[in-house]
């Protein structure tokens, strides 16, 4: 994980998606709103369409990089199924409708264990078991952040894992698990190789994303407020997509 100071929060738009970009997109705070419950988002439904359409710019260099498990993307996106990373790296998928690579780490089934004994009855509150991580998440409740983060660093302690804190949720991980690996593993694959990164992302979590990105001569761009180590900002969800519009039809009226 790269330690370099965080930016000044005043940042400009981002420039255009170009065809020799790689684009890699967060999904929860990115390209969907965050819910109350994270089987709740809502999917817009031209954002299959605006993916689609990235890809065709790029010439197919799209993944989604997500602290989710990828068959949840999957059944988000459906039909698409986009190349990518799941659960901060644990899962990868090189390309689309491939089979995602899996590693198991222990401890994570006993941390998961001991979060659903504290948690699990509460009705405030979710222990949601990943695979490779448990995410606690207290949106309901939001005034239970102390509380839940103490809880999981003692358990991620406990059983020798890493503890990330994001937006209304924590997580205990492996260690050493980041989206930044991921990035730098899907730049090796022919699909991604050799091109310009640009990574899209809201979170504590994407700021791996942005350093690896910046690393390999690209760029991240931060979604809504906040310090960041990122380049760029863009405001909203909404303005995601509207950038990733404007970057498309861009592309097109290049090539007509």
């Amino acid at each position: 994980m790269h330690t370099s100071g965080k930016t000044s929060p005043d940042l400009s738009a981002p420039p255009l998606l170009d065809a020799r970009d790689a684009l890699f997109l967060d999904f929860d705070g990115t390209l969907t709103e965050i819910a109350p419950r994270p089987e709740l988002v809502y999917i817009e439904p031209t954002l299959t369409d605006l993916i689609e359409g990235a890809q065709r710019l790029v010439g197919g260099a799209v993944a989604v990089v997500s602290g989710r498990p990828l068959k949840e993307i999957d059944h988000f996106l459906m039909p698409l199924q986009l190349p990518g990373a799941g659960q901060h790296g644990a899962e990868l998928r090189m390309h689309g409708n491939a089979t995602p690579q899996r590693r198991v780490w222990p401890g994570v089934a006993a941390a998961a264990f001991d979060l659903r004994g504290r948690f699990g009855g509460d009705g405030a509150l979710i222990v949601e078991q990943k695979g490779a991580a448990v995410a606690v998440h207290y949106r309901a409740a939001p005034e239970r952040a102390d509380e839940c983060i103490a809880v999981a660093r003692a358990v991620a302690e406990a059983h020798g894992l890493d503890v990330l804190v994001g937006k209304m949720v924590v997580e205990t991980r492996p260690r050493g698990l980041h989206k930044g690996l991921a990035v730098d593993a899907l730049l090796s694959r022919p699909l991604f190789r050799g091109r310009r990164p640009v990574f899209i992302g809201d979170d504590t979590t994407d700021e791996d994303g942005f350093d690896e990105a910046a690393s390999r001569g690209g760029y991240g761009i931060k979604v809504g407020d906040g310090e960041t180590r990122a380049r760029y900002r863009l405001e909203s969800v909404a303005a995601v997509h509207e950038w990733l519009q404007d970057s498309v039809r861009a592309g097109v009226r290049e090539r007509a």
